[in-house]
């Protein structure tokens, strides 16, 4: 059973600003080393790259760039938490600042494809 705070808005902004980061620190290894790969192998590179034209590849980076700009929007959100006063708009802001992630996320998908 949940318990009632987790019930809250806010509750689920900082889920979700704590899973973001989490996926993008997975992702940090995966992209250095791609990167590194531009050096060392640059025919290996060549081919990995080769990949992204892959539809699903194409999804993946959607879902990349929508976990950086909920990130980004999620650590806005706790500056303003805590530097500024407290007030009850701060649910619309949150909500704001998902929207604006699908906004952006949604127009890189968008240019990709």
């Amino acid at each position: 059973m949940l318990k009632p705070h987790r019930h809250h808005p806010l509750w689920l902004a900082y889920m979700l600003h704590r899973l973001s980061g989490l996926a993008l620190a997975l992702f940090l290894p995966v992209h250095f080393h791609v990167l590194s790969m531009a050096i060392t192998r640059p025919e290996s590179l060549d081919h990995f790259l080769s990949l992204a034209a892959n539809p699903m590849v194409k999804l993946m980076e959607f879902g990349l760039v929508f976990l950086l700009a909920v990130h980004f929007f999620g650590g806005l959100r706790l500056l303003v938490l805590e530097f500024l006063p407290w007030s009850p708009g701060q649910k619309s802001l949150a909500a704001a600042s998902v929207a604006g992630a699908f906004l952006i996320s949604g127009t890189f998908l968008l240019r990709a494809v």
